[in-house]
C-alpha cells in the first residue's frame, strides 16, 4: 500500500545499459565521451540503491509574524554545483530574485515552474509532496556528468560531454520525468525495481511529457511524445532517450546502437540489469497511455492525465505493482471518474489490451454508462475529440 515507510530511490534519466555502452567504446574520435561515461556509471552505482532515510521532511513556514502560506504559490531554488559533486552547491537563484545570466540555471527554474503548474492547475496537487514542498535543483553536477537525477529531495543536472549528450536542462521532459519521481515517492512510493520500478518510471515519462504538452499547449496530435529530446548533440542518430509514441524508435545509431525498448508484452525483457528493466519494460505502459490519449483525443493531461493521476494517488497500489495490476487499477479509476462503459473506460480497456495487458478489463464495457451517471463538468475537455533485443 501507499505509504513513505520505504526510503526514496535515487532515480537517473539515462539508462545504465547506455552509458555501459558508451564506456565501451574504442574509438579516438570519442575518447573524451566513453571517459565521461565511465565516470558517469561511477558516480550512478550508489544512486541506483536505496538510502537508508526516511522521506524529507516537509518544510514548514518559518516567516514569523508573516502571513500564512498560500496554497498553489510556487518556492523553488536553483544552486550552481560548479563542477563538483558536492550538494546542493552555492545558491544562485530564489524566488523574488531576478534571473541570471546562465543558461542552464534559467531552463532548470523554467523547468520547475512549469512542473509545478501542470500539477497545481490541472490536477490541484500543491508541489510535489501534495504540501507546498520547495522545489530545488543543482546544476552543472560534475564534470561531463551525463545524466540527470532525482534524489528524494532535489533535482540535479550534469552538462554532458559535449560529444554524444548536451546539458540535461535543454529537456523540459527531463524536468518532468524527475520531478515526477518525487510525486511517486510521495504516493504510491513504488519499488524501482522490475515491474513497479517499469511502472515508476513510465509514470515519470508519462507526466513529463505532459509538463511539455501543457508548457507549450499542444494536443496528443501535436505532441512529439518524445522523452529527453534534444539530450543527443547532432554527432548521433536520434531524436531521443525514449519514444512514447513507438517504444524502440528514439535512436538507431553506431555509438548507442538501437532503442532496445519493447512496445507490448510480447517484446518484455527479463533481465536482473537496469533494476529489472525499469527503463526498457517501461516503454510497454508508456505506449499504453499514448494509445488511450490518441483514441480520445484533445489535450492528454485532461481525461488521460486525470485517470494516471487518480490512479497514482488512489492509495490502492501495492508498492510491487505488477504491469496487469496496474492496468486493472488504471480501468477502476476511468469507471470510477467517468462511469462503466465509458468512452475514457473504453479508451483505458483498448489502449492496455493493445500493448497485450487487457485480460479482464472489458467487463462492464457492454452496459454503456450506467443511467443516471454523468461525466462532470469540470473534466470535459476543452477540445473536440475529433520481438525485442537485450541492450548491449
Amino acid at each position: 500500500m501507499t505509504g513513505s515507510v520505504h526510503a526514496p530511490t535515487r532515480c537517473a534519466i539515462v539508462p545504465p545499459y547506455l552509458l555501459v555502452r558508451l564506456a565501451r567504446l574504442d574509438d579516438p574520435r570519442f575518447a573524451a565521451a566513453a571517459e565521461a561515461a565511465r565516470q558517469s556509471l561511477l558516480r550512478d552505482s550508489p544512486l541506483r540503491t536505496h538510502r537508508e532515510v526516511a522521506h524529507p521532511p516537509h518544510r514548514p513556514d518559518v516567516r514569523g509574524g508573516g502571513p500564512a502560506r498560500v496554497p498553489g504559490r510556487i518556492d523553488r531554488s536553483v544552486s550552481d554545483a560548479a563542477g563538483l559533486e558536492r550538494l546542493p552547491g552555492r545558491l544562485v537563484r530564489s524566488e523574488g530574485h531576478p534571473p541570471v545570466p546562465d543558461v542552464t540555471v534559467q531552463e532548470a527554474w523554467d523547468g520547475l515552474g512549469s512542473t509545478h503548474d501542470l500539477f497545481w492547475s490541472r490536477f490541484q496537487r500543491d508541489s510535489v509532496d501534495g504540501r507546498g514542498l520547495s522545489l530545488d535543483a543543482t546544476v552543472h553536477y560534475g564534470r561531463n556528468y551525463d545524466n540527470a537525477f532525482w534524489d528524494g529531495e532535489r533535482m540535479v543536472f550534469g552538462d554532458g560531454d559535449g560529444q554524444v549528450f548536451n546539458r540535461f536542462t535543454a529537456s523540459l521532459t527531463v524536468i518532468g520525468h524527475e520531478l515526477t519521481h518525487g510525486v511517486t515517492q510521495f504516493t504510491a512510493n513504488l519499488t524501482y525495481q522490475g515491474q513497479s520500478g517499469a511502472v515508476n518510471e513510465s509514470m515519470s515519462d508519462v507526466f513529463g511529457s505532459l509538463v511539455e504538452q501543457h508548457a507549450r499547449g499542444q494536443s496528443t496530435a501535436e505532441a512529439g511524445w518524445l522523452i529527453g529530446e534534444g539530450l543527443f548533440t547532432d554527432q548521433v542518430q536520434g531524436v531521443a532517450l525514449r519514444s512514447m509514441k513507438a517504444p524502440g524508435t528514439a535512436y538507431n545509431d553506431d555509438l548507442l546502437g538501437r532503442d532496445p525498448q519493447p512496445d507490448s508484452m510480447a517484446g518484455y525483457v527479463e533481465t536482473e540489469d537496469d533494476n529489472g528493466g525499469v527503463h526498457l519494460n517501461s516503454g510497454i505502459p508508456n505506449r499504453a497511455f499514448y494509445l488511450v490519449a490518441e483514441a480520445l483525443g484533445g489535450n492528454a493531461w485532461e481525461a488521460p492525465g486525470q485517470i494516471w493521476y487518480d490512479t497514482l494517488t488512489s492509495g490502492t497500489l501495492g508498492n510491487s505493482v505488477t504491469f496487469a495490476a496496474f492496468a486493472r487499477a488504471t480501468a477502476r479509476a476511468a469507471v470510477k471518474r467517468y462511469g462503466i462503459g465509458s468512452e475514457e473506460h473504453r479508451a483505458v480497456v483498448a489502449g492496455w489490451t493493445t500493448v497485450g495487458l487487457g485480460s479482464g478489463l472489458a467487463a462492464g464495457l457492454g452496459t454503456g454508462r450506467p443511467g443516471g451517471t454523468t461525466r462532470p463538468e469540470a473534466q470535459r475537455p476543452e477540445q473536440q475529440r475529433p520481438g525485442q533485443q537485450r541492450p548491449e
